[in-house]
């Protein structure tokens, strides 16, 4: 019986030495996960968040002059016809102002007609004196003068003959002398009535008309200058008609009233629609949008927005509802940043909306995924099997009992997978994840190789020792930068996605598998409280971060799941 149980040790001893001795090698197959090397479309897309609004928006503005306070308005979502009234405005002042200006717009008509009056009667007076009263006062002068010439023949043929009669003694030398006085008095009514007469045509005359002229010109101008007072006054008048008019508001189309609410930044209270609030001239009051055009803007990282194209097809999740649509528009500035954000630069990114839309809402969230690329029968592997070093991207490929450790080129990516131009090929078994299993694929960037290092910042002998405040030790690579496919060469465009940490490639991130950085508000991403982030969970926990910004004055997180941190 001794002999049988020291048999028996021995062949247990002879059979558990060799996993003893592997469970102290490099590598741990407990938990390896391999994926085989295949070919498969590629997708790539790139994922946000968004908000619906209207294509095409008729703003309803405050066009009171100084603005004015809201009396009235339909409730927020109220659905009009055209024509029907949605805001009143306070008009109480300008009632004031309009019954003024109606005085002084009469006081001004009387005015105008008063100069046409005075025109037209300077402008008769001097027909009056040219055409007649000049002429009557010609006329006269002229009978005068023939009277006088009468007068003057008369009294020289009476002097005649009284010097006939003298000589024969009928008259009295006293009577001819009165005779030749008659004559005399008779010249100088003549010669009166000629002086008259060249008075009255050299200077009276020129003198009246220019009066009447000058009369008549200042009349033409005070009626010139009461038709421009009447004229204005008029307008006055009409423009304070069309605000009286401006202070009742009615939908110029059919549509639903949304108040043009704004929101301050950092949380702070900003425009808010309500009766009694006051608004200033040519402040948007409500907006109506355009139902059966809707689209979705989106914020889009500056690492993406290269990509993007206008017309490139995308899929958009609206609550449980699935449409499709195209990029419209891709701006080409970044939006501005929050407190929050800090250097992140995103853009703004328009996509309309195809089908029918009547049954959304502007301000509705929507989920955005828009197709860059669609790439057939592309040699790829999971995100997780690659590692990233120094700007080099490694897998490891299943060889007998080792792990062989390949360099890659990469190409494109999507959420999962990523395209592999060259190191290895299809039906190669590489680790899917590497960093759990693999005491090299977790060595940190400081520890990187020599090789690396050369290739990165030249011969070590050739560099100068680094300055405490400058660049942390392992180079550009090292720091904050996070090894893995998710944020380095080709894919450090990518976004930040808390996934990229699953390394052990199940679908869930555990909270050893998050990095530090994340460890403190892993509690609030894990919903749950499964001890497990699902894509779920973080996605809930992303948009969740994002409402919270939004509400600060922030825009919209990045795709991908924004910052947790």
């Amino acid at each position: 019986m001794i002999l049988l149980f020291l048999c028996a040790v021995g062949a247990g001893a002879f059979y558990a030495l060799p996993f003893a001795l592997k469970a102290t090698s490099s590598r741990d197959d407990i938990g390896v996960l391999t994926f085989p090397v295949q070919t498969q479309r590629l997708r790539v897309t790139v994922t946000a968040d968004g908000t619906i609004e209207s294509a095409s928006n008729v703003d309803i503005k405050c066009l009171v002059p100084g603005g004015s306070t809201v009396l009235s308005i339909v409730p927020d979502g109220t659905e009009v016809d055209a024509g029907d009234e949605i805001i009143r405005l306070d008009s109480s002042q300008i009632e004031d102002e309009l019954s003024t200006q109606k005085i002084n717009y009469e006081r001004a008509l009387a005015t105008k007609i008063q100069s046409e009056e005075d025109y037209a009667a300077s402008t008769i007076a001097v027909q009056e004196y040219e055409q007649g009263t000049f002429v009557q006062e010609l006329q006269q002068a002229e009978a005068q003068i023939k009277i006088a010439l009468e007068n003057l023949r008369s009294a020289e043929n009476v002097l005649k003959y009284s010097e006939r009669m003298v000589r024969k003694g009928f008259v009295t030398p006293l009577q001819r002398d009165a005779d030749a006085f008659a004559v005399e008095r008779a010249k100088l009514d003549l010669e009166v009535a000629e002086t008259a007469k060249k008075v009255l045509v050299e200077f009276t005359k020129p003198k009246m008309m220019k009066e009447l002229i000058a009369k008549r010109e200042a009349a033409a101008a005070k009626l010139r200058s009461d038709e421009a007072a009447l004229e204005l006054e008029q307008a006055k008048l009409e423009r304070l008609e069309k605000q009286l008019a401006n202070c009742v508001i009615t939908a110029p189309q059919r549509g639903m009233v949304v108040y043009a609410n704004e929101r301050g930044r950092r949380g702070s209270s900003g425009v808010e629609i309500e009766e009694g609030a006051v608004v200033r001239e040519q402040q948007t009051i409500v907006r109506l949008p355009d139902l059966t055009r809707m689209q979705v803007k989106v914020t889009v990282h500056e690492s993406k927005v290269d990509q993007l194209k206008v017309g490139m097809p995308a899929r958009i999740v609206i609550q449980d509802r699935e449409l499709s649509g195209n990029v419209v528009s891709v701006a080409n500035q970044p939006e501005p940043n929050s407190f929050f954000s800090a250097n992140v630069k995103e853009y703004a990114t328009t996509v309309a909306i195809d089908g029918e839309t009547k049954s959304l809402r502007p301000g509705m969230s929507a989920e955005v995924e828009i197709l860059l690329a669609d790439l057939p029968d592309r040699v790829v592997i999971p995100i997780s099997s690659v590692v990233e070093r120094r700007g080099k991207f490694y897998c490891w490929v299943e060889a007998g009992d080792e792990h062989e450790k390949r360099p890659l080129k990469l190409g494109a990516t999507d959420d999962t997978y990523i395209e592999v131009v060259d190191g290895v090929k299809v039906g190669d078994l590489v680790l899917r994840n590497p960093r759990a299993v693999l005491a090299e694929a977790r060595m940190e960037v400081t520890d990187g190789d020599s090789e690396d290092d050369e290739d990165s910042f030249g011969p070590a002998g050739d560099r100068e020792k680094p300055s405490p405040g400058g660049p942390p030790a392992g180079g550009p690579g090292a720091g904050p930068r996070t090894t893995g496919p998710g944020e380095g060469g080709p894919d450090a465009q990518r976004r930040f996605d808390p996934m990229q940490f699953d390394a052990d490639g199940d679908g869930k991130l555990s909270l050893d598998e998050a990095p530090e950085r994340m460890k403190a508000r892993f509690a609030d991403m894990d919903a749950d409280g499964d001890g497990f982030a699902t894509r779920a969970e973080v996605n809930a926990f992303s948009q969740k971060m994002r409402a919270q910004r939004e509400s600060e004055g922030g825009g919209p997180p990045a795709a991908g799941g924004g910052r947790p941190e």
